[in-house]
């Protein structure tokens, strides 16, 4: 008895979200896109096409933003250097971490620091979460024609 087209695409989904709660459990582990396929059962390039039209990104910028996400709350609460950061949210180079945290917050992390401790100074960290979380490029809204 065979399955239809319908029970494949939802072992995907099912197997794509595993991935997906994977990374943001296990974010700051080393983590790579075969490795998340090995633990689905699924080769890295079905797995990064599957996830791709699932969310619309790679697996691999999912990990990062989660990480950058991360790295944000670790800089405002001010207690590690950015390389402390880097490292704790999974990283393994500063480089990497620096370019792409400036690429999704618009500014380099130790910028970030240093505005983040004065501009949310008294701000509840639940708010502070939701207004300073990171925008994908995909989710950036084009600016307003006049």
């Amino acid at each position: 008895m065979g399955g239809t087209a319908d029970d494949g695409r939802l072992r995907d989904l099912v197997r794509l979200r595993r991935v997906r709660d994977r990374i943001d459990r296990e974010y700051a582990s080393p983590l790579d896109v075969e490795a998340l396929a090995r633990g689905e059962h699924m080769s890295a390039g079905h797995l990064s096409r599957q996830f791709r039209a699932a969310y619309g990104e790679s697996p691999y910028s999912y990990l990062m933003t989660r990480r950058i996400e991360r790295a944000m709350t670790l800089l405002r609460q001010g207690e590690l250097s950015v390389t402390e950061v880097c490292f704790a949210v999974g990283c393994q180079s500063l480089g990497t971490f620096s370019t792409r945290f400036t690429e999704l917050v618009g500014v380099p992390p130790s910028t970030y620091r240093q505005q983040a401790r004065s501009d949310m100074a008294g701000v509840p960290s639940c708010v502070t979460k939701q207004v300073t979380r990171p925008v994908r490029n995909r989710e950036a809204k084009p600016p307003a024609r006049p």
